[in-house]
């Protein structure tokens, strides 16, 4: 089984997502696919952590074009495809974002969960997680979302956060971590 987690920034998605694999004992992919996608693509590790799930076409990046007629947004896209793929083929695992729910859409063998919160819920997560000051979660939630979300709808032509998109969405700030956790073992 493949289970894939997107969420919304601060909503703890990565933390159940980590929480998960070790409960299953499945591989757990998330800053893993950047290392691997640096090694196959040459992309540094630094222009993939920035720009791997919030790279759109109208990134500073994205004019730029190769002899393929891809942009570098697109390249990225690419070699992030193709990892995810590979890993998929591995056996068991959780993999964090990158659209992997898309990627993965026609396997049989994938759960795709959604995990949100409200903002009050994710602005005192990002405090106490990331250490940030009370007055800076507010700008980052919202821009870090509103580049997933344009990155998503640029390379699926979905609507990111659609229930439609997943198999499971939970609202960890009302169901909390661990629960969120044992919800999606149920599930499988």
């Amino acid at each position: 089984m493949i289970i894939t987690i997107t969420r919304e920034f601060g909503s703890g998605g990565r933390t159940i997502a980590k929480k998960l694999a070790e409960k299953l004992g499945y591989a757990y992919y998330d800053y893993e696919i950047v290392q691997q996608i640096a090694q196959e693509s040459g992309f540094a590790k630094e222009y993939i952590e920035e720009n791997g799930e919030d790279a759109s076409s109208t990134s500073t990046f994205g004019f730029i074009w190769n002899n393929y007629g891809y942009n570098l947004s697109d390249e990225l896209y690419i070699a992030q495809r193709n990892v995810i793929c590979e890993l998929a083929d591995k056996g068991n695992c959780v993999i964090v974002g990158r659209c992997s729910d898309y990627i993965l859409r026609d396997r049989k063998d994938v759960l795709n969960v959604f995990i949100h919160a409200d903002f009050e819920y994710r602005k005192n997560r990002v405090v106490s997680v990331y250490g940030q000051n009370e007055f800076a979660p507010d700008k980052r939630i919202k821009d870090k979302d509103k580049r997933r979300i344009a990155y998503y709808k640029y390379y699926t032509d979905r609507k990111w956060a659609d229930a439609k998109n997943y198999q499971l969405c939970l609202d960890s700030g009302v169901l909390g971590i661990d629960k969120c956790v044992e919800l999606i073992e149920k599930a499988m």
